[in-house]
């Protein structure tokens, strides 16, 4: 149940009995104050603006028309037109009732789409560092919370697996092979540093490495079958990262740069039959008028190189074409930094004026800021290298293993283990999806692994409190026999919360934003938190009847705060 929809609909046709133009909107939104109801519509105020009316006496228009029989318990106008709705408790705990028979008010979608979400992206010459975790993370986000709704989804991981730096691996690895056949590249990241040392030193091999360029382009099998061996590591390196962090992209959602190889002429050809595409000092540019500078010169978007190499707006545009045509999206996300926003811009002003992207087909960028660290710089190790992502997650865990050996605990080894893996990795996941998506933010071990606070061991604390109250109880949730009552303000306030649920993820599915999610969660943990200090379920002195009624409510948040942290990709435990 969506409560803001059926009151927008509830309020839409009152409206419209009432007199009031269609185009005027009913703007039902959550109070922000209880003592001015539960919702509020805000919509006579603009229907009076453009009626030329009073909004006091629109509103009462409005009122006189509004069937919320069995709905609100009351409904009065305030300040210059406010409409006050306060919804009917006996109401709001049948709903609640029904959550569970409802997938927790998670609605499917009237049309569903075919989603394409393109994200993680790693470069598989390297090691996975912390600058892919953002795009990891934040793109599962958005595929679990869409796929919850019933779309179709397809995962694109669009690696890169091909261009010059293959080429210099390649090279190393041939002199590495004649010197000792028997290699090893169990460190890759360590081999590519020593393979790019010499290719800014030495122009032999940084000739020899564009030749073998132009022969893994060209397909020849001697460069293929090295360039297998570095994709065959850093693929199992990369799923080995995504198993830590729960992430659902699996192999077969790799599309790689390779994978639109064959098209790259195709692409050149129809932009120069369109005339988009113009030599300019003997390379194929694009240029786009729609992003012209403020002297009005157009911005130049090269396709082609002089030399006939290909660039990465040229893979871009062949994704778009791929996607859009033979995927057949309603919608492709791209989680990608902002730094590359400017990029993304121009292919998507170049796929729309080629007719690579359909007319119906979406094409957004979602960017993403920077995970700094304590010193207010881009996240580094002390020696100022790049921080390796597998065993940024190793240390989450052993960090979450000795707060739990700290706390008094009677969990045993493995479930310890299992406690510290689940606190760890959700830490770091939910420090990074807790923050709003555009913005960079402060990387601090203290502050995501604390128990207190918007964070991810808050909310598994939270979780696993519900579930020792139903121990302690000594009942399971079906057994509960009396009916759910809301009598007092923490249980409605609670209750509201619990049906809110659906809304936000609606809204995350809208807008792309996972700490939307996570500030709900919180939100509704600290409201449980609440209600648990102020409404006693296990005391003598409480009825049974009140203790089912609580037992009930506190069922149905554990479920809401189980699925709602499995949308952002973080478990939970039964015990902590």
């Amino acid at each position: 149940m969506n409560i803001r929809d059926l009151l927008n609909h509830r309020v839409r046709e009152a409206m419209t009995a009432a007199g009031i133009p269609a185009e005027c909107q009913p703007m039902v939104a959550p109070s922000k104050n209880p003592q001015f109801g539960d919702y509020q519509a805000n919509g006579a105020m603009g229907a009076a603006k453009a009626m030329k009316t009073n909004p006091r006496e629109l509103a009462a228009k409005i009122i006189e028309q509004l069937d919320l029989e069995g709905i609100a318990s009351s409904t009065e106008i305030a300040g210059p037109g406010f409409i006050n709705i306060s919804l009917d408790n006996g109401w709001l705990a049948d709903q609640v009732t029904q959550l569970e028979q409802h997938r927790l008010g998670i609605e499917a979608a009237d049309q569903p789409q075919t989603v394409v979400i393109d994200y993680s992206a790693p470069n598989l010459a390297k090691e996975m560092h912390v600058g892919h975790l953002r795009s990891t993370i934040i793109g599962d986000a958005l595929a679990r919370v869409l796929e919850a709704q019933g779309h179709k989804i397809i995962r694109q991981n669009h690696v890169g697996d091909w261009g010059t730096q293959f080429g210099m691996l390649i090279t190393h690895l041939q002199d590495q092979q004649e010197l000792d056949d028997g290699v090893a590249l169990a460190d890759l990241e360590a081999f590519y540093r020593a393979a790019k040392v010499r290719f800014d030193d030495e122009p032999e091999f940084a000739a020899r490495a564009r030749d073998n360029v132009v022969k893994l382009q060209a397909g020849e099998e001697s460069a293929l079958s090295m360039w297998r061996k570095f994709i065959a590591i850093s693929v199992a390196h990369s799923e080995e990262i995504y198993s830590k962090l729960n992430v659902t992209l699996k192999h077969s959602d790799i599309h790689a740069e390779s994978a639109y190889n064959d098209a790259l002429p195709g692409i050149i050809e129809t932009l120069q039959q369109q005339k988009l595409a113009v030599e300019d000092q003997g390379a194929q540019v694009v240029f786009l008028d729609e992003l012209a500078d403020k002297e009005g010169n157009p911005l130049p978007m090269i396709v082609q190189k002089s030399g006939g190499g290909y660039l990465y707006a040229t893979t871009d545009l062949a994704a778009v074409q791929y996607r859009c045509q033979e995927l057949q999206a309603d919608r492709v996300l791209y989680f990608i930094d902002a730094r590359q926003s400017l990029h993304m811009k121009q292919v998507f002003a170049v796929g729309r004026k080629a007719g690579f992207a359909t007319e119906h087909c979406s094409l957004e960028h979602h960017p993403f800021g920077t995970m700094m660290g304590e010193d207010g710089k881009p996240f580094k190790t002390r020696s100022g290298g790049t921080v390796k992502l597998g065993e940024l997650l190793d240390e989450a865990v052993v960090r979450a293993a000795q707060l739990l050996k700290d706390k008094e605990s009677d969990l045993s080894a493995d479930e310890q283990a299992d406690a510290a893996r689940k606190i760890g990795i959700g830490a770091v996941k939910y420090a990074d999806l807790a923050k709003t998506r555009t913005n960079d933010y402060i990387f601090s071990w203290d502050s995501m692994l604390s128990f207190e606070g918007n964070t991810a061991p808050y909310l598994q604390y939270a979780y696993t409190r519900i579930q020792s109250i139903f121990r302690k109880a000594g009942i399971s949730p079906e057994q509960l026999e009396a009916s759910l009552q809301l009598v007092e303000p923490q249980e409605k306030a609670l209750a509201m919360k619990l049906l809110q649920f659906g809304e936000v993820v609606d809204q995350v599915a809208r807008d792309a934003y996972p700490h939307q999610l996570c500030n709900y969660l919180y939100e509704l943990a600290s409201l449980f938190m609440k209600f648990y200090e102020a409404c006693p379920m296990l005391r003598s002195d409480v009825a049974t009847e009140t203790r089912d009624s609580r037992l009930r409510l506190s069922h149905s948040t554990a479920q809401v705060l189980q699925s709602g942290l499995e949308l952002l990709g973080i478990e939970v435990m039964e015990r902590m």
